[in-house]
Formats: C-alpha cells, structure tokens, sequence
C-alpha cells in the first residue's frame, strides 16, 4: 500500500493500491522518491564527515587588527570543539582582493573560509574597474561577526585639538595634509573620501598594507592624520601617543565614551562603521552553511568571548544568513555613491 498523501502530490490521490498505479504516476513517484533519497543522503554525508582536516581562516590585512582578531576568537574555540586543526591565514593586500580571491576560487566544502569586510564586498566592486571575482555572487554568506567605529586620529604635533580645527587647518593648506588607512577600498578609505565631500577639504590618502605600518608613520609624523578601526588605535590613544579627534558611528562608543562623533562636531550624518563578517565560497551546501552558522553564533554567545572583543572595541552580533545578504546589499548602494561623487576609481 502506498501512503495516500505520497501519491496526492502526483495528482494520484485516488489510487490506493500499488497494482492499481498507472505507469506514468508510478515512474513519476520512483523520482520523486529517488531525488529525496539522494538529497537525505548528501546531507546526512555533510553534516556526519564535516571536518575531517584542518579548517583555514582567511584574513586579508595583517596581523593584529580587528578581522584577525576575530580569526583567531572563532579559530580557538571551534578547534577545542571540532577537534582538528584551525587555522589562521593573513593575506593581505590590494585592499583586500588578494585573500578575497583565494577563498572565492576555493573549493565550497567549508575547509577555506573568509573574514568578510565592508570593503571587499560592498565597496570593491564599486571602486576597482576589474575584479577577478564577484565580491557578492562568488560568496556564501555565514554570519555577522562584530563591528567597530572608525576613529580619526591625528598626529600629536600637528597641533589640532577638535574637527573644526583640523578642517581650518586643511583649507589653508591645500593638499599638504596626508591621511592614512589601511589600504585602498576599505571602509578606513572610504570614511577620509566621505570626509573630503562633506567638508570640501583636500587631503592626500596614503594606502598601507596594515595597520602594522601606518600607525607607526602617524605616531612619527609621516602622515598627518589616520581613519583606523578604534579597537586598533585605542591601545595608542590611551597611551597618548596620538590624539583622537573623533568617531566615525552617530552615537560614541561605549568603550571610549569621551571621544565626540563627526556629527556632534558639524558633520551630521557622517556614518562610516567598519563589520566583519564570515564567508565562504560560493555554492557551499546548505547544511554546512547551517553548521557554520551554529558555530559562529555559538562562539560569539559566550559572555567571554563577548567580553574580551567588548574591551578591544568590536561589538559581536551575529546572525542569520538572510540578515548579512541585506546589509551587503545596502552598504553596496551607499558606498557606490560616496564612490561616484568622490571619483575614486582603480583598475
């Protein structure tokens, strides 16, 4: 006998005996069930053998920053509960493209993953005329990780105390004032572009590799001003090695709550925030983008784990999927249009 709502989804909902079927419906109903065997068994097989080897974590800037921060956090608690190996991998470079590649052309069977960033999936593609590979369509997204103001800090000498001063001291001295970031395309460049518009000043950008080499030349006075992510600069700022002007969100951040925001200092709604994110190539099976999705959040859960990235600035918030594919597509359209109107474009 074969079950009656079985045999109703092939419009043979009146045929109740197997001798009965006609031979159409039958052959019909050995797909259905064959195509349902198939898809059972290929998830069962992911969620069952995934991981068997070691898992590598791609991070596009250098060491020490917030996306490898945020590495080795999910790198050290999924390696006590996966029981392989899981790796950290800096790649940094071309604003973020060089790692960005290697994970977009890795095979989807959730052993190379990605620290997503603002700029290599909503700024990129925008402001580079050529991409080897798509920064939406050639990703699976896994989660939200956390994200960061962005600070303006300054050289101590350059002896500016407040954004007012600084843009004064810009307009009288056209081009002679430098910012650094940490490299072309990320949200740290895109926040001093935001600022020339808003302001009308002119300043020269300095792309570095990381903030390994742009911190040291700003604390030496070899850049007169730099957009970081505050969980990077806040250690230099404390220290008073450098003077923090201003953040870059609409409301001060709690862990430095004394620093003003661009808004509160005549730029109003100035909103430049740095996000991290999970992903991983294109096409991965929907179990294991569920698994990962599991993992990320479960990590991130942990008032430790919340704690310890809450003093060095990052805000974890992980979620689903479905959220971080809307974000993409709404900083995507917000920042193709600070891209147009700064003229900014690279091959």
């Amino acid at each position: 006998m074969i079950p009656f709502n079985m045999m109703a989804g092939f419009g043979c909902a009146r045929v109740l005996v197997f001798k009965s079927v006609p031979m159409k419906c039958f052959l019909a109903l050995l797909v259905f069930l064959g195509l349902n065997h198939f898809a059972y068994s290929q998830t069962s097989k992911v969620d069952t053998a995934w991981p068997k080897q070691a898992i590598k974590i791609v991070v596009t800037f250098t060491p020490g920053g917030a996306p490898d921060i945020l590495a080795r956090v999910l790198a050290d608690s999924w390696q006590k509960s996966l029981d392989v190996p899981v790796l950290v991998e800096n790649r940094p470079g071309y604003g973020g493209n060089i790692g960005a590649e290697l994970v977009a052309k890795s095979e989807p069977d959730g052993y190379t993953l990605l620290i997503g960033t603002v700029g290599i999936h909503t700024i990129n593609g925008a402001l580079y005329e050529k991409l080897s590979f798509h920064p939406i369509n050639d990703f699976t997204p896994i989660s939200f990780l956390a994200s960061t103001p962005n600070v303006l800090v300054v050289n101590k000498k350059l002896g500016v105390n407040n954004l007012h001063e600084l843009i004064e001291l810009a307009k009288a001295k056209p081009n002679e004032l430098t910012f650094g970031s940490s490299g072309v395309g990320t949200s740290l460049h895109m926040s001093g572009e935001l600022f020339k518009e808003m302001t009308g000043v002119q300043i020269r950008h300095i792309p570095y590799k990381g903030r390994a080499q742009s911190l040291p030349d700003l604390v030496s006075g070899r850049i007169s001003m730099l957009f970081d992510n505050l969980s990077s600069s806040l250690p230099l700022i404390k220290a008073g090695e450098v003077q923090a002007l201003a953040v870059t969100t609409l409301k001060r951040s709690p862990v430095a709550p004394e620093i003003p925001t661009m808004a509160e200092q005549g730029l109003p709604g100035f909103e430049a925030t740095s996000w991290f994110s999970l992903m991983a190539p294109a096409n991965l099976p929907p179990a294991l983008q569920k698994r990962l999705n599991a993992l990320t959040r479960q990590t991130l859960n942990q008032a430790e784990v919340k704690n310890k990235l809450r003093a060095s600035g990052l805000e974890p918030a992980p979620g689903s999927p479905q959220e971080l594919n809307k974000l993409i597509q709404s900083e995507t359209n917000k920042w193709a249009r600070v891209i147009y109107k700064s003229g900014a474009k690279l091959e």
